[in-house]
């Protein structure tokens, strides 16, 4: 078996806690031979648990020629240099999200990696969690019926003061978190060639910072469903992270458990408009509409902790698939550059927000 070499810029909670501890249960198909980290505890801590090469600077790596992928864990604001010098070293890399903060800056760095034969990967690992597959498995069904709206919450209740509080840093809400739910939604719009509605709003609550800590996205587009998707770390009572509402039932659920509730049409009982007064005595007292509908309710039940471990297990099997059979990956670059566009217009609507005019394009 082919075994792919790759290097890891960054040991922070991405490089080391998510693409790091993948990788070192996958040494079959993967192995880290260069890790590059600015702390040196970091450092000589990398080179015990990978048993690799570390340095201290990205640039120490340019010249070599063993790897096959450059996985870019670094802080969000250092994305579009670094990822660009790589594609013009003519390095493979996978750059974790937020990929970068403008369309312009991606245009740039696709044109960068075609130009120089580079495969350009986006980690939007949370397309494959368990939960959000088995919302879209049920909503393709068609037992809830047309879907009229999707519901998606990432809240909780948190103060926050680290880098990604700031602007200047490519942070917030919307930048940060904001890639997991939104790659989501734009997923089960499946219109990756036409750009959605956006409405949105932002606050900043709770956070030690000038990025904002909540966000309300809607998304809308005729003939699809409208997306209300909600970030907020001032949500001490989050009620779901999925609700789905349809003409023949509805589901609501978390990243653990799922329930949904729906009626077949076929065994409904028959009914057609009424003009004009509406009763159902021989009295013709004033009624409302009421039947008895046959309700049909499933429910899921999922490990809270395996969806970020199963996601990342099937993007890093499909980079692999990439690499050893030419097998396209699922998360398609242009579809990043649409939810790039819509975070984009989001930023745009709320100025005090607006951290796109602290980058270079």
């Amino acid at each position: 078996m082919k075994q792919l070499k790759l290097a890891i810029l960054g040991q922070g909670r991405s490089g080391r806690d998510i693409h790091g501890l993948h990788l070192k249960s996958d040494t079959e198909r993967f192995k880290v031979v260069a890790v590059v980290d600015p702390i040196p505890e970091r450092r000589e801590r990398a080179a015990r648990e990978y048993g690799c090469e570390v340095f201290a600077d990205y640039r120490d790596i340019l010249d070599r020629k063993d790897i096959d992928l450059v996985v870019n864990a670094t802080p969000s604001f250092l994305h579009y240099d670094i990822t660009k010098d790589l594609f013009e070293h003519g390095f493979n890399v996978l750059t974790e999200k937020p990929f970068v903060p403008t369309v312009e800056q991606f245009d740039i760095l696709k044109s960068a990696a075609e130009k120089h034969g580079c495969k350009m990967l986006i980690f939007q690992q949370s397309r494959f969690a368990a939960y959000f597959l088995k919302v879209k498995e049920i909503i393709a069904s068609g037992v809830l019926g047309r879907i009229a709206q999707v519901s998606i919450q990432f809240n909780g209740y948190a103060r926050r003061w680290d880098w990604q509080c700031l602007l200047e840093n490519n942070g917030g809400a919307l930048a940060n978190t904001g890639p997991h739910p939104l790659d989501q939604a734009l997923n089960i719009l499946d219109m990756y060639d036409k750009m959605p509605d956006v409405f949105c709003r932002m606050d900043s609550l709770n956070v030690f910072g000038d990025a904002e800590d909540y966000c309300k996205l809607i998304l809308s587009y005729p003939g699809k469903p409208v997306i209300d998707l909600e970030i907020s770390s001032a949500d001490a009572y989050p009620l779901y992270t999925y609700k789905v509402e349809g003409s023949c039932g509805s589901l609501k659920g978390s990243m653990s458990h799922i329930d949904w509730k729906y009626f077949k049409p076929s065994e409904a009982p028959d009914q057609h408009n009424v003009v004009g007064a509406y009763y159902t005595t021989p009295e013709k007292l004033p009624a409302y509409c009421g039947e008895t509908l046959k309700w049909y309710e499933e429910s899921w039940d999922g490990d809270p902790q395996a969806p970020f471990i199963a996601a990342v297990r099937i993007y890093y099997d499909q980079i692999y698939r990439l690499f050893t059979e030419g097998v396209p990956h699922e998360v398609r670059p242009e579809q990043v550059r649409q939810q790039i566009a819509v975070t984009r217009e989001a930023h745009r609507q709320n100025p005090g927000f607006d951290h796109v005019f602290k980058f270079k394009k």
